[in-house]
């Protein structure tokens, strides 16, 4: 997973799974993450769509701030997840309700 800045120009090129991506341009790691979930927990947990690309990146930048988005009912109790070795846990989670953790 690789992040870099925004001109504000349409992107030109296209990325490997067909989206419009930037072509070119410095690399950067930015302070805040926005990640997407499946199901989450209220220690900060999550289930994502099955790459562990945040999860990888998370570990690697452990300065950046990852904010969970999901819906509330997506809300799974402590008992019914175990996090992994490899789980990072976001520091905050935003649903339609608002902050969740």
């Amino acid at each position: 997973m690789h992040f870099r800045a925004w001109d504000g120009v349409p992107p030109a090129g296209v990325d490997e799974c067909g989206l419009p991506a930037p072509g070119a341009g410095p690399a950067v790691v930015p302070d805040v993450v926005l990640v997407p979930c499946v199901a989450f927990t209220r220690s900060g947990y999550r289930l994502g769509y099955g790459g562990g690309f945040f999860d990888r990146w998370l570990a690697q930048h452990p300065g950046v701030t990852a904010v969970g988005i999901a819906w509330s009912r997506a809300e799974v109790d402590e008992t019914r997840f175990a996090p992994q070795a490899h789980d990072q846990p976001l520091a905050l989670m935003l649903t339609e309700r608002g902050v969740a953790l």
